[in-house]
């Protein structure tokens, strides 16, 4: 079977918790961004929070993506490292009930990763997490077959935080390349551009056709603070370029030309998967017939859902009907 997207990243079972700013005080964690922490800290985490209802769900930020892409109705892949644990198995399980293949042998020791997503009354959220087996991916994970089916490689760049996932990633790259497959690529997070800017401009420069960064991300990518002067500098060296600007919407990059796409308003509840979500509408709609422009206010409207509720997948998914109304006009 054909896929658009073929997605690669950690493999992570997310457990969300709606918590007070009191208790987020408690564990002495910094508000509204991630930490990685080890196995044992991830379950005293949880066991500090009680009776507090938590909700799980396969994640990580590509495979949210992906998920995305299948609740659109498109066809993907993904290439995640699990544990044969219990929590591996709900992933796996998660994944293919939500119409996405994958087949990659389970660790057979280890942990599945677990990100604990800790959201406050301002939607903002605190992200804990343990990467366990994840980290333990490799380039012989990745299945040359398996990405030649694929329209678009979508490759996350929290790969690059170590190895062997960073040759993962740089193989999924290659053998995408290696097939006239054409490679997306997000930042992930600004922390990144920290350590690995020199080698993110590389890969732009490269084999990425398409990059997906929000704002704090390009201004570290380019030096540069105007939104448009970002996006223009990347687009230098990028084909395609889309960079969220948050409440104001996005800009995307194509074949020179600038498109800027509204921004949605709606009461945030949960900023979760917001970004994972706009990339799976931009990626659905470029391989499923739509032109950059009804792709970009796809992303925007499906992002704005995503946030008007707890957790990265969509509680009402978009069905091709409420897709062709909402692209009325666009």
């Amino acid at each position: 079977m054909p896929y658009d997207v073929f997605g690669v990243g950690n493999a992570l079972v997310d457990i969300q918790a709606h918590i007070s700013d009191e208790v987020l005080a408690r564990l002495d964690y910094a508000k509204g961004i991630m930490t990685l922490v080890d196995e044992e800290t991830q379950q005293q985490v949880l066991g500090a929070l009680g009776a507090v209802d938590t909700h799980r769900c396969a994640g990580g930020s590509a495979a949210n993506t992906i998920v995305g892409i299948a609740d659109f109705g498109g066809k993907a892949a993904y290439c995640g490292k699990t544990a044969g644990d219990v929590i591996g198995e709900f992933f796996l399980s998660d994944m293919r009930e939500m119409g996405v293949a994958i087949d990659v042998t389970p660790a057979a020791e280890g942990e599945t990763g677990t990100c604990v997503v800790l959201i406050t009354d301002d939607a903002q959220r605190t992200m804990l997490t343990s990467l366990g087996v994840s980290a333990t991916l490799s380039p012989d994970d990745v299945d040359e077959a398996e990405i030649r089916k694929a329209t678009y490689a979508y490759i996350e760049g929290y790969l690059f935080s170590g190895e062997p996932t960073r040759s993962a990633a740089l193989k999924a790259m290659e053998l995408a390349k290696a097939n006239g497959v054409k490679v997306a690529f997000t930042v992930s997070d600004p922390f990144l551009i920290q350590y690995h800017k020199d080698e993110f401009w590389e890969l732009i420069e490269g084999p990425i056709d398409l990059l997906f960064c929000n704002l704090e991300e390009a201004r570290a990518l380019t030096g540069k603070h105007d939104a448009i002067d970002c996006a223009h500098e990347i687009h230098q060296h990028a084909e395609n370029v889309a960079l969220t600007l948050g409440g104001d919407g996005s800009l995307l990059m194509h074949n020179g030309e600038s498109i800027p796409i509204e921004g949605v308003t709606i009461d945030a509840v949960d900023t979760t998967g917001a970004g994972d979500m706009y990339a799976a509408g931009i990626l659905y709609g470029i391989t499923n017939g739509l032109d950059w422009k009804q792709s970009g206010h796809l992303a925007s409207h499906a992002a704005a859902r995503v946030v008007s509720q707890l957790g990265a997948r969509l509680a009402e998914p978009f069905t091709r009907d409420d897709i062709d109304k909402l692209l009325q006009g666009v």
